[in-house]
């Protein structure tokens, strides 16, 4: 046998100081990186296949192997991969005793001062052994075949030793790490199969650990989806899921360009957060070649997405040198935008190939939209089109969409018009209806909380704004039959007048119009004014609710507003009762009156006028 010492020079063993003690926040972390080294060898062996048949055991199976040892504290992992020659082992055992150690500490330097991003593979990841390690002993033979077995040995200080063995290896690489006494956890069966079942069950070869095949669930994400039975989606998302239930739908599709990435998306069946759950985290976990970096990555994906469970696989992420932070946030919004355009364009093609899963989904996740709506400005239009509601021209519980509305828009109409509020039925009594019935316009009906500000967010489809009818601003063309039984004109400007002096303050704006049909009255919301619903969050929020500056517009042909023109000159006390109750009640539906107690007194002191007197 024949065996040769090396020292680690003095920045080598900088080096390994950082690693060991600065680079990775897990001490667990080790496992998974032997284990991607150990696909890694796997897989360069087996294109190494592809072009030379001189193979040492070409026969041995390609497979990783796991051992722990609680007696002697120590943990094996094994592979029957490429192996290493002495050179190999010199060379380009983690690459950190070769040229490429300089490289990497001036980058580690740069990174330290705020230089460039620290990018690149520097094979590190076998020395985070070292974290938890007394001792570390490699054993390996190459593929060549007349490599020799060979045994590499270090306590991670002063340096390593190789020693030629007299007794053939079979070919591949065996790792033996002796525990230190704190961490022999790792010598824990219990511990080492949740560490390699979390990360690492998707490697893409069989994984044994103390003598159990493990990794039974296929990475089938890296698959062609002509390749995958619908049967293996069902399988693989109760497994990632913990749960028994089939997906609603899923989502698999692969890119080459500008990243490429593999991805498995899947829709459960039910919204979590309409159970009392409160708020939950997306459960799609990021990998790189099947190995897992994060199981729950920040800004992987919006947050409108947050119901999606599955994985992304991109070989293209540059991570940093521990594998635990990605290098480059800039790529993680490259794949988080290729995911959201991909997710949008599946729903829609759901929406219009299978309408009762898209209404499945809908019932779960709607609200998920209406976030996406709100807070994700490049894509808030075509988020908009997915949404689905009811509207004057549905039969109840029939819902449209703004892509149907628009074909059914009247010759010369400019805007989708739309109104809020609890309840169909409710809205269906809406004096601000009568305007747009009377013209034969489709007002569309949304009666979620929130959905005001959806509204709001969204402002246009196709080119057509969205506009909410209870608002002073909206433009509307005159009616082909004129009202009938107005107030001449010179009534109805005296009756403004008048009513204008009575509510210097409480209206911005008095006016007798054309917008009412059969009511007395209606309280419009000025162009800057919050809503009702936001003003009610600001207030439920314990927030200083701003002035609302409501305008109120009557109508001149209805019987009760030209007898207030009358008394306004025969019983002026009378008068103002009158216009109090018009006024209070037209506040109280359109929802800006704060204190409904208002109403309550001008109605008991018009009785008290009318009856008591």
């Amino acid at each position: 046998m024949n065996t040769e010492t090396h020292q680690f020079q003095a920045e080598v063993r900088q080096l390994l100081d950082i690693v060991i003690n600065a680079l990775y926040s897990d001490r667990e972390i080790f496992v998974r990186e032997l284990v991607s080294n150990a696909s890694d060898a796997l897989e360069k062996l087996r294109l190494k296949q592809l072009t030379d048949s001189n193979i040492y055991q070409p026969d041995k199976p390609l497979e990783i192997t796991v051992a722990t040892d609680k007696e002697n504290k120590t943990i094996t992992i094994a592979d029957t991969g490429i192996g290493m020659t002495e050179a190999d082992l010199v060379e380009n055992l983690g690459t950190i005793a070769h040229s490429g150690t300089k490289k990497f500490m001036e980058a580690l330097k740069q990174k330290q001062e705020g230089g460039a991003d620290l990018i690149g593979q520097f094979g590190v990841g076998f020395y985070s052994s070292f974290m938890v390690a007394d001792r570390v002993e490699v054993f390996t033979r190459s593929y060549e075949p007349e490599a020799a077995s060979l045994r590499w040995s270090s306590d991670g200080r002063e340096g390593y030793s190789i020693e030629t063995l007299a007794e053939p290896l079979d070919r591949g690489t065996r790792i033996v790490i002796r525990l230190k006494d704190e961490y022999e956890e790792f010598s824990q069966e219990y511990r080492v199969k949740e560490l390699l079942r979390r990360y690492s069950n998707f490697v893409g070869f069989p994984l044994n650990f103390n003598g159990e095949h493990i990794n039974t669930v296929q990475a089938i994400w890296s698959k062609s989806k002509s390749d995958v039975k619908p049967e293996e989606y069902d399988e693989f998302y109760q497994f990632i899921s913990h749960t028994d239930e089939k997906p609603l739908s899923y989502m698999h599709f692969s890119a080459d360009a500008p990243i490429a990435l593999n991805a498995l998306l899947f829709i459960p069946r039910r919204n979590p957060e309409m159970f009392g759950f409160g708020r939950v985290d997306a459960n799609v976990a990021l990998y790189c070649k099947r190995v897992l970096i994060d199981a729950k990555p920040e800004g992987l994906l919006p947050e409108w997405l947050r119901f999606l469970n599955g994985v992304v696989d991109s070989e293209d992420l540059p991570l940093n040198i521990s594998r635990e932070m990605l290098q480059d946030n800039s790529l993680v919004r490259k794949i988080s935008d290729i995911i959201t355009r991909r997710f949008i364009k599946h729903l829609e093609k759901l929406a219009k190939d299978d309408k009762e899963t898209y209404r499945e989904f809908y019932a779960q996740f709607s609200r998920y939209l209406k976030e996406g709506v709100v807070t994700s400005w490049p894509n808030k239009e075509s988020l908009g089109k997915l949404l689905r509601f009811e509207s004057t021209s549905t039969e109840p519980g029939e819902t449209t969409s703004f892509e149907e509305y628009l074909t059914r828009m009247k010759e010369g109409q400019t805007a989708i018009y739309a109104l809020t509020g609890p309840s169909r039925s409710h809205l269906e009594n809406s004096p601000y209806l009568e305007a747009f019935k009377a013209r034969g316009y489709e007002v569309a009906f949304f009666t979620d909380h929130g959905d005001e500000f959806v509204l709001d967010s969204l402002s246009s489809v196709d080119g057509k704004p969205v506009t909410m009818i209870d608002r002073a601003d909206v433009e509307l063309p005159a009616l082909e039959e004129e009202q009938k039984d107005a107030l001449p004109q010179e009534e109805a400007a005296a009756l403004e007048e008048w009513l204008k002096g009575l509510y210097p303050d409480k209206f911005s704006k008095v006016t007798l119009g054309k917008r009412l049909v059969s009511g007395a009255a209606v309280a419009l919301q000025s162009g800057n004014d919050m809503g009702p619903e936001m003003r009610a969050y600001m207030k439920a929020m314990g927030q200083e609710v701003p002035e609302s500056h409501p305008q109120l517009e009557l109508n001149p042909s209805n019987p009760l507003v030209k007898k207030l023109s009358a008394l306004r000159t025969e019983n002026p006390e009378l008068a103002q009762m009158v216009a109090d109750q018009i006024a209070n009640t037209a506040l109280l539906r359109a929802g800006m009156l704060d204190d409904p107690a208002v109403l309550a007194q001008s109605s008991q002191a018009l009785m008290e006028q009318l009856l008591l007197k």
